[in-house]
């Protein structure tokens, strides 16, 4: 049989390649920047999955989180909101930081709630893009919603290139 017989066989083998190149390109520069990120592992996050344009990652809910009201203070929810967006933006490998963002609080997190934001690229075009993380408790219960635009800047998250 002749090598270009299938050429549809060929584009699709072509496209799984690439698909399982940049899954483990984001698992490498979400394991890189997650070994470098002080402030999430102070926090008690963890990085739960990770591919192109995609972040989720978790935070137990601690009492020295909680506010007057005895409920989560909302910097700690910003902060895991936050650090998906970044884990997200940066899942190509290309040093990516936040532009600007907003949240909306919907609901309060409590004591020993388990709170997941789970970031979702919606645009990328050039140097921009943008980014919703949903932010939810463990049974489900939707906390805050917050939007990211990222910019991308010089550099990647782990060299893929020997230096000249």
């Amino acid at each position: 049989m002749h090598k270009d017989a299938h050429p549809a066989l060929d584009a699709a083998a072509a496209q799984t390649q690439t698909q399982t190149l940049a899954l483990a390109l984001a698992k490498q520069a979400g394991a890189a920047m997650f070994a470098r990120d002080r402030a999430s592992q102070a926090l008690g996050m963890t990085l739960d999955e990770i591919r192109p344009g995609y972040a989720r990652m978790s935070m137990p809910v601690r009492e020295d989180m909680l506010n007057g009201h005895q409920t989560c203070h909302g910097g700690f929810i910003f902060a895991l909101a936050d650090s998906a967006f970044a884990f997200a933006c940066n899942s190509h490998n290309q040093n990516t930081v936040g532009a600007g963002c907003t949240i909306d609080y919907l609901a309060p997190g409590r004591q020993h709630d388990t709170l997941c934001a789970e970031a979702q690229e919606q645009a990328l075009a050039g140097k921009s893009g943008i980014y919703d993380i949903r932010v939810s408790n463990q049974d489900g219960r939707l906390i805050a919603l917050f939007r990211g635009k990222s910019h991308r800047v010089n550099g990647e998250v782990v060299p893929t290139t020997a230096p000249a």
